[in-house]
């Protein structure tokens, strides 16, 4: 008997097991694209400005792990710039782009995960003891409010869409939710505590799941997943990734 799993909450469900109950209308898969493109606008345009505060408070702090939180918000960035290329036009009927477009996504949690875990090990090596910093500690602090929230939105709209795109994207912004409490943990200790390692510690266990999410986008769960049209077989596949 294999050993019982844990898994955190990034994802609701897996997404070759998405919402295969009915075909969408096509007026109703026009709704949830356009909600799609909204949340990932509004996604694109909260990471612009919490990159910014996030790298300013760095500089101000000497914060590595505040520096390391501002470009992974533009990676994350990148992951909403993938899911509205994705619906733009006539691909977002096709399920070619998105295969392509989960390939892409799972490339950003690629590029996000070595980062976190070489940022994380060289202010763990080195010692690094950033000064207090008000503005990351509030910056964390909103990040972990809205996170969740736009996560659990695009995880949503995923699952109806049958997109693994969207849905991933909304794990990002979980992951990024969960790198907020490590950023959070680290400043707060390190300000009351003097506990300076408590931040680059987390941000590895985060790394480790960011790998493990990508690994699994990029060998397809969620491949041929887009929601049949009117008339369309529920378990109809035309990509060549579900070979």
């Amino acid at each position: 008997m294999s050993p019982p799993t844990l898994d955190l909450p990034t994802i609701i469900e897996p997404a070759h097991a998405l919402d295969r109950q009915r075909p969408l209308e096509l007026g109703e898969r026009d709704r949830l694209v356009r909600r799609a493109k909204a949340l990932s606008w509004l996604s694109l345009a909260y990471m612009s400005v919490e990159g910014g505060v996030a790298i300013t408070a760095a500089i101000l702090s000497s914060s590595v792990a505040l520096l390391g939180f501002g470009l992974d918000s533009a990676i994350e960035g990148l992951a909403s710039i993938i899911v509205i290329w994705r619906f733009t036009g006539t691909r977002r009927l096709s399920q070619h782009a998105e295969h392509r477009a989960q390939r892409l996504v799972a490339i950003t949690f690629f590029l996000l995960a070595p980062y976190i875990t070489q940022d994380a090990t060289h202010t763990l090596i080195n010692g690094e003891h950033p000064r207090t910093s008000w503005l990351g500690i509030g910056l964390a602090i909103s990040s972990i409010v809205v996170m969740p929230l736009l996560g659990k939105a695009k995880q949503l709209v995923g699952q109806r869409l049958s997109s693994g795109a969207t849905a991933r994207e909304g794990t990002q912004n979980m992951l990024c939710a969960y790198l907020a409490v490590g950023v959070l943990a680290g400043l707060v200790l390190n300000a009351a505590f003097g506990l300076w390692w408590a931040d680059p510690a987390v941000a590895l266990a985060i790394g480790v799941l960011a790998l493990n999410e990508g690994r699994q986008t990029w060998h397809g769960e969620g491949c041929c997943t887009v929601s049949p049209l009117p008339g369309e077989m529920l378990d109809a596949c035309h990509d060549d990734c579900c070979a």
